[in-house]
């Protein structure tokens, strides 16, 4: 059977449909005019959403061994399921008319259907990958005791009531906006790429989640929950500064924002690892490879919402203030009795904090007007910051906590004590990511050792040293300081 070809309409966005040789609707465009700007935000949207698997890298090597999968697990599904949701309704959510400046219409785009044939596909990707970071960043708090099931069912719920409300209210138009409700009272707030939307509601909800789930057994006791791995952190860490040069930057306008965006993301985050090290050599005696990874973060988190408002020395200090600062910050839960497991609340929420409020007093005057208090700006650029993070807080921490709520007293939040002390891997995902005395597998690929194989003789010595090498054998070593049981 013969079908025909040929021009069959004009589809939205002033796109040409033609029928293919079996009858099917095809879209083909009249004009393919593909600009530097383009090109910028999708290779900007691939560093961004590098930095997820390289969270999960950094995640896994500050939790205990029988923890890392789960800890890459849980970034990874953040990425599968956030990309499902943003395209659905997510961006809708952010970029749709408005519904009483808190959220877009999520029925504005559903499907995305319509956005085909035009460049808003490219800021829709752009924008997934912001908020596939924040969420899969909460999951350091509650790292070896959360079910991946209820993480799951959290995931969708926490982007659909928290996130993309922030998002709107920040950049889409909403409450935080210039023409704002709330701006046009207090201030138009300064967050280029996300010190409120990213990293201040991350860490709240991270604080909120380890207040619900409870202390880690052996929490501050154990020396098992000291870090496993630190060149996975190192490595980690890298690939996030790697990263984040896109985050920042994919949105610069002209070529001299992105400019001073990339210098800062490279300078902020410097000055943080050094005055860290400083920091560790001053309170513990040591400066160390966990302190140094986490430096680097904490002034990557710093320089967020002020990348592209800051002059380039401005940036370095306030990384060295940051990276001060977060290393403080991380030593809190231990004085008050919370189990962030990986600092997330020490790091993220510190570092947001301090990013977001030194703008009020080192932002960039605009074509000679405004800026912050060193710049004859006054006072009102730190109003709007305090009131954004304030409002920042509130939607976060209250959305967050019931969410979790609702999951914790429904299917349950938190695994067993049985499963806790087994690892999240194995009771999780029926894996592991170590193995030493047999190969790795697991129901998926059930590869047996070649002891098992019966045409296999394997000498007793060698069986001996095998046992010797499992992590079980070792004696446990006391690493300098207990501060390192929790890692940073």
């Amino acid at each position: 059977m013969k079908h025909g070809t040929g021009n069959i309409g004009q589809g939205k966005n002033g796109a040409t449909l033609r029928r293919s040789s079996y009858g099917i609707p095809i879209r083909r465009e009249t004009h393919v005019n593909i600009t530097a700007e383009n090109v910028w935000v999708m290779v900007s949207a691939a560093l961004a959403l590098l930095m997820t698997p390289a969270l999960g890298l950094f995640y896994s090597g500050m939790t205990r061994a029988k923890a890392s999968l789960n800890m890459n697990m849980m970034s990874f599904i953040s990425a599968g399921i956030v990309g499902a949701v943003w395209i659905l309704w997510g961006y809708s959510m952010i970029s749709g008319k408005s519904v009483l400046g808190i959220f877009g219409n999520p029925f504005s785009s559903f499907g995305s259907a319509d956005l085909v044939g035009s460049t808003d596909l490219i800021k829709l990707g752009f924008s997934a990958t912001f908020a596939i970071v924040t969420v899969a960043l909460i999951s350091g708090a509650i790292a070896d005791r959360a079910k991946f099931s209820s993480w799951v069912i959290f995931v969708p719920i926490w982007i659909t009531l928290v996130y993309c409300p922030l998002a709107f209210m920040v950049w889409g138009g909403g409450l935080l906006s210039p023409g704002g409700a709330i701006s046009s009272v207090f201030g138009q707030v300064i967050d280029f790429a996300g010190g409120t939307v990213v990293e201040i509601s991350s860490g709240a909800a991270a604080f909120v989640l380890a207040l619900i789930l409870g202390k880690r057994h052996g929490f501050g006791k154990d020396p098992n929950h000291r870090p496993h791995n630190l060149p996975f952190i190192m490595l980690g860490a890298g690939l996030l500064w790697f990263g984040w040069f896109g985050f920042n930057a994919g949105a610069a306008t002209t070529s001299a924002q992105a400019g001073l965006i990339w210098v800062n993301t490279l300078v902020a985050p410097a000055g943080a690892m050094l005055s860290w090290l400083v920091t560790e050599k001053i309170r513990h005696g040591h400066p160390t490879s966990l302190g140094a990874a986490s430096g680097v973060v904490a002034g990557l988190v710093a320089i967020t919402p002020a990348c592209a408002n800051v002059a380039p020395a401005a940036a370095l200090g306030l990384g060295l203030v940051a990276g001060a600062a977060c290393a403080v910050f991380v030593d809190l839960k231990h004085k008050f009795g919370f189990d962030d497991s990986l600092d997330v609340v020490g790091v993220h929420l510190g570092g947001g904090l301090v990013g977001t409020l030194a703008l009020g007093f080192i932002a960039l005057p605009v074509n000679g007007k405004g800026g912050g208090l060193f710049y004859g700006g006054g006072l009102q650029q730190l109003v709007a910051q305090i009131v954004a993070i304030l409002v920042t807080l509130a939607i976060s921490g209250i959305m967050t906590a019931i969410i979790a709520l609702v999951i914790h007293k429904t299917v349950g939040f938190r695994v067993s004590h049985e499963a806790e002390l087994a690892g999240v891997d194995l009771s999780e995902h029926a894996e592991t990511a170590y193995e030493f005395g047999s190969m790795s597998r697991s129901h998926f690929n059930a590869l047996p050792h070649v002891a098992a194989l019966p045409h296999v003789n394997i000498p007793i010595s060698a069986r001996a040293a095998a046992a010797a090498s499992s992590p079980a054998a070792a004696p446990a070593v006391e690493l300098p300081r207990e501060k390192q049981a929790d890692p940073a």
